[in-house]
Parts: C-alpha cells; structure tokens; sequence
C-alpha cells in the first residue's frame, strides 16, 4: 500500500523514531513505528525528518495495532518530496489550540488535524447526501447565475459588480430564477454561493456562504415543501451517522437521528411563547437574532430541538411569498437549537397578484420584467427553501461559529486567503 502526506507528529524514543502522518484518504493518522534494529536507514532518515515534511510510504498494516491514535504500519520504503522551509505557523497535532483567526489564516495548514479534517469530510458528506437524497426524489440540478440585474430581497444587501455598461450585482439567492424552472421543470436543486453584503460581525454571519436551495412546482401548500425539507435533513443526518463514524469519533460527538415529521408552531405562537417569557417582538417584524436563540432554549426545554415557525406576517417577508386572507403569509422558517437553519415556503404564482406584491413593498416591477415575464405562461403553485450548510454544519457539530464551518472566510474583515 502507498499513502502520501505530511509528518504530523514525531518522536523519538532510543532506537524507535514513530512518526504520524496526515493522509490523504483517512481522517485519523497514519503511524510509522520505525525500529533501527529492523528498519536502519529508515530509521536514520526518520530521525532528520522535521514536522511538516510532504512524504509517501509504502508499506503494510501492522499485524499489532499499538497506536491509540491512528492506525499504524509498516513502513518498507519512504520517499520524502518536500520539507518544510521554516518552522509551521500552527501546531498541526491540535496540543496547542490555535485562536479562530489563526485557524482561519491557516486552515489550509491546520486540515491536516484530524478533528480539523473531520469537520470538513462531514461537511462534504453533507453535500453529498443532499445530492443522493434529490436524485432519488425526482429532482434535478441547476445551476443559475452568480452575477445578477437585481436582488432576491429587492435590492438589500448587495455586492454591486462591473458588469460592462450595466449594473449588477453578485447573486444573494438563486430564488427567482429557481421559480421561473418552475414554468418547465417542476423539482430542481442548487447547491450554490450565497454573497450578501451585510456588515454584521458574528458567530452566525458570513458575507460569502452556501445553501442547499430546491423548488417544488405543483404543490397544495407549503407543508409539501417543509415535508421535503424536514426529510432532507433527517436523510443527511442518518448518511453521516453511517459514513463518518471516525471522524464522528474524532470530534467526539454522537449524533442522534432525527425523526420527522419535525414540530410545527405559528408565528403568532412564537411571539406568544416569547412574551411570556419577558422578551418583546416588535408588531410586524421578524423574530431578532436573541428572541430567536431564547424561542431555541424554550423550545428545547419542551423537547423539540428543531422546530418551524410558519405563517409569518406579510411585513417580514419577501414580495413573492403567497398572502393569506388573514394578513399572514405561506412563509416558514427552520429553527435548530436557537439557529435558523431555513427558510421558505409557497410563492406567489398569478402574475396579478405578484405584480401588486412588489409595488406593496414598495418596488418597482419594470425592474423584474424578466422575472415576471416567465408567469404569464401557465405558472403553476410552486414553493422552495434555502438551507445554510454552514449553518447545518454548526448545529450538527457543535460548533462555536460559522467561520468554523467554511473553508475560505469571506466576512466583513477578510477577503484573504
């Protein structure tokens, strides 16, 4: 067997040099336990290796496994190909912890730490279950476009970009393009960059991040979307609960399944909930970052860690949203431990009434021609959602922040590396 990687970790006891190496297929280190007795010049050539040297081995599973960390061999030849020019900025065994800024500068120095890799085999796996899960439901994949003429949310929060003689932006959602497919493919799904130019600097907030977006056409109501939803995730849980027990075992998390259907409360029940407890929603407006996190902790002390809020009220939503005759919307939102992990629901599909939206609040249609041209031609009732991976991720794992979560940071401070 060949495995190429980099020296993690080395010691040297007497006559035995052990090294660990970060390789490429396994989230837990190889180890060399190299005897000078047995292996001399490997032995030798161990002995001036320094932490950080790029190297492949060939080699045999050790009859004995010794290692507590890693899964050990026996090495029969090494080929070292780089060593390091100066000492690494981070210590890539994880016995020093390094500072989120550090983490993030060097990440790409840091994925050879087994918990630090594990997070991002998870991340991947999540990615992929997504995919298996549309497939097998009849969806298709898309992809819309990254440079765009106008904003999902209206024109909030936008990365202007030059774009020859015209104005444009940088996509915040693919949600109007994912709803004109619905004038000719009924189920698609993107897994796509979001670019939002909010200045917010928290744990929960990235300028640049991924979503898992889908679009349903020819549904009775949002519950069939909020059904697709809640399945999604509970079918990406129970992939990584059977595909990443070592990097599970790494983190040290048991990640419990979650069964569905998830439980379903109203806006206004949230507001009540939240009231009750002290804690003031403005009239109107959505639930604030704190009102949300103190709804999560109430919620879970009645034993639903993940819930939906829906029927939102028209002035905290989307102009595409479909209206209720009570003033509340077909909107919902997923919440998972105090974090919104979605959101979605049922759009406005008649062209009349979408026209009226937008002026409701406060736009101007000619600036969605293209958008409103695909309803003109039998449009049928249709829904969607974006879920935030990193998000997803944060929750699954227990992380601290969003930052954790995302390979390359881009936030309010940092457009590099």
């Amino acid at each position: 067997m060949r495995v190429c990687g980099w020296i993690i970790r080395k010691k040297v006891f007497g006559k035995i040099v052990i090294l660990e190496i970060s390789g490429d297929t396994s989230s837990k280190p190889y180890v060399l336990a190299l005897k000078k007795d047995r292996e001399p010049q490997l032995f030798e050539l161990a002995k001036e290796l320094p932490i950080g040297t790029a190297l492949c081995f060939e080699g045999e599973l050790a009859p004995e496994q010794k290692s507590k960390r890693g899964v050990e061999y026996i090495a029969k030849e090494i080929k070292v190909y780089s060593k390091p020019l100066e000492p690494l900025p981070v210590d890539t065994i994880g016995k020093v912890p390094a500072l989120l800024d550090t983490r993030i500068k060097y990440r790409y120095l840091l994925l050879r730490n087994p918990a630090e890799k594990a997070i991002f085999k998870i991340r991947e796996s999540m990615l992929r279950a997504a995919r298996e899960y549309f497939v097998k439901n009849g969806f298709m994949e898309i992809q819309t476009p990254k440079i765009v003429a106008a904003g999902a949310e209206g024109g909030a929060t936008l990365f202007p970009v030059k774009y020859f003689e015209y104005d444009a932006y940088l996509s915040q959602s693919p949600q109007l393009y994912k709803q004109m497919l619905m004038s000719s493919i009924p189920r698609v799904y993107e897994i796509t960059p979001y670019f939002r130019a909010e200045k917010f600097d928290t744990p929960r907030h990235l300028n640049e991040s991924w979503g898992i977006d889908a679009e349903i056409g020819f549904i009775e109501s949002e519950e069939d979307v909020m059904h697709v939803l809640e399945n999604l995730i509970a079918y990406i849980v129970d992939y990584i609960r059977k595909n990443n027990e070592e990097e599970l075992d790494i983190l040290g998390i048991e990640l419990k399944p979650l069964s569905v259907p998830f439980k379903r409360i109203t806006f206004e029940e949230a507001v009540e909930i939240l009231r009750s407890e002290g804690i003031e929603v403005p009239e109107g407006e959505d639930l604030t970052e704190a009102a949300e996190k103190k709804l999560g902790e109430i919620m879970a002390s009645k034993g639903y860690d993940i819930f939906f809020i829906t029927r939102f009220p028209w002035s905290a939503t989307g102009f595409y949203y479909m209206r209720n005759e009570d003033g509340t919307t077909r909107k919902f939102d997923l919440d998972y431990k105090g974090l919104e992990l979605s959101s979605g629901g049922q759009r406005e599909h008649r062209y009349d009434k979408l026209v009226e939206a937008l002026r409701d609040k406060g736009l101007n249609p000619e600036g969605f021609k293209f958008y409103l041209e695909a309803f003109k031609y039998g449009m049928p009732p249709h829904g969607g959602f974006g879920l935030g991976v990193e998000r997803l991720l944060v929750k699954l794992l227990g992380l601290n922040n969003v930052r954790e979560a995302i390979l390359f940071v881009r936030d309010r401070n940092r457009l590099v590396p």
